[in-house]
């Protein structure tokens, strides 16, 4: 008997402290829950893998992190059940989302300055232009291999497809798919071309040149923005600050994307260790 009592004080404890840690864990969380929504574009990928290092390490929230494609990522923001996206393109690519969703919507402004889109191919290949693809179609098999469908990039490339009326097949996939057969051809040495989009860190990685696209269905240079969902400075404000001084250069997030894409490892873990080398910065971002 005196066991039996002596195991029911004990698993009494037991309880009362898994309790008490529960009460614990929600005062550090008190701050509130940061839900940030990402497409597995690079960029994208280590900008908001930073901002959620920085929320946590530095500014105290918990980060829940999405993946998933354009369309349903600004259908969230605007909706209200995502805080917000870093890697909006402007004027041209995510145009379509932006008159869609946009009154429901925050501008934050500018993440990252002076981007672009475009067809890639390495630097041996021996054409300069979209205008020269058709003619040398048998050297390419006739594709050019894309990104996910839903992507503002994949609807520029069907276009130009169809502006330069381009005997070939654009194939989708996604960011990593297409790094990957862009990789493999170029350890071959053999002549491919992707839809491509800068900044990314296949650019540090391998020599390439942007194929010059005279009709201008690319676009010019753009902007990547910062949007979030309505309410969101009212409801956390400070967040809300950082997240509007947040702004990287092309070393910044070049050297960012490296590190993440280098590193053996989760994104989040990789971006918490360039944060902590890179104080200074961190620091102008979250200075009140």
């Amino acid at each position: 008997m005196l066991k039996k009592t002596t195991l029911m004080l004990v698993s009494a404890l037991l309880i009362a402290v898994a309790v008490t840690g529960c009460g614990r864990t929600e005062d550090i969380d008190a701050k509130g829950t940061v839900k940030l929504a990402y497409v597995n574009w690079a960029e994208g990928i280590a900008m908001t893998n930073l901002a959620a290092a920085v929320l946590e390490e530095k500014m105290g929230y918990k980060v829940e992190l999405t993946m998933a494609d354009a369309a349903p990522v600004f259908t969230s923001v605007a909706t209200g059940n995502t805080d917000a996206f870093l890697d909006v393109w402007l004027p041209v690519t995510h145009e379509s989302y932006i008159e869609k969703y946009g009154d429901e919507m925050v501008d934050m402004g500018v993440s990252y300055e002076n981007a672009l889109l475009g067809l890639i191919v390495p630097s041996y290949v021996e054409i300069d232009s979209i205008e020269e693809l058709n003619a040398n179609k048998d050297i390419f098999d006739g594709e050019i291999v894309g990104i996910d469908a839903g992507a503002g990039l994949m609807a520029a490339a069907e276009k130009a497809v169809e502006e330069y009326a381009l005997d070939y097949k654009l194939l989708t996939g996604s960011g990593p798919t297409m790094t990957a057969a862009l990789g493999k051809a170029i350890d071959a040495n053999s002549p491919i071309v992707v839809t491509g989009w800068a900044p990314h860190w296949k650019f540090a990685k391998w020599d390439l040149k942007v194929l010059e696209d005279p009709k201008g269905v690319f676009g010019e240079v753009e902007n990547i923005h910062k949007y979030s969902r309505k309410g969101l400075e009212e409801d956390m404000p400070e967040v809300t600050a950082f997240l509007k001084k947040f702004k990287m250069t092309e070393v910044e997030l070049g050297d960012l994307m490296g590190v993440i894409e280098e590193y053996d490892g989760e994104p989040l873990d990789a971006a918490h260790s360039w944060m902590n080398d890179n104080e200074d910065l961190i620091n102008e971002w979250i200075n009140f």
